[in-house]
């Protein structure tokens, strides 16, 4: 380059390039290792705050336990009609979808059938990632019991209590 002229030189351009291309190499990972384990907390919080409404429901409307998340409830509008055991405004809008930060759930009840007089007696609640491996590593369980059971695997777990229950792994 000649003393009078100003700017870079076309290796300079390209060491630089070069070099933010091997900063990008290692930091997307850690980045993308970074958004699953938040999609991961997200879905173990919608599980707690899931098993959370459900005794709440129970000890609200007398027919046991919800089965199902509609049940439990926030239509998209709101409560404006106010809240009642088909729609009781426990969970918001997003999470009475089903679909949260990367994770299906769902839930429902058994054990009776849904009555005053025939309660829902027990409940299982299973979050699992929309895809294994990108949105979520494990799936997750919990029952009447509250206590989170995953699947290291992030296959499927049916929302039952025994199916929870017969998942080995507890969370911490």
């Amino acid at each position: 380059m000649k003393k009078n002229q100003k700017g870079f030189s076309l290796i300079e351009l390209l060491i630089v390039v070069a070099i933010i291309l091997i900063i990008a190499a290692i930091a997307i990972p850690n980045l993308l290792r970074a958004q699953m384990a938040a999609h991961e907390s997200s879905a173990v919080g919608s599980v707690r705050t899931i098993v959370t409404s459900q005794v709440t429901y129970q000890s609200t409307w007398g027919v046991g336990f919800g089965n199902g998340l509609t049940f439990l409830g926030t239509p998209a509008g709101g409560c404006t009609a106010g809240a009642s055991a088909a729609q009781a405004c426990l969970i918001d809008p997003v999470l009475t979808t089903g679909l949260k930060t990367g994770y299906h759930l769902n839930t429902a009840a058994a054990g009776g059938g849904g009555t005053a007089a025939n309660p829902y007696t027990t409940f299982g609640v299973a979050a699992w990632p929309i895809t294994v491996g990108s949105t979520g590593q494990r799936a997750f369980c919990a029952d009447e019991a509250g206590v989170i059971h995953y699947d290291p695997t992030g296959a499927f777990q049916a929302t039952t209590d025994t199916a929870c229950e017969a998942v080995a792994n507890i969370l911490q």
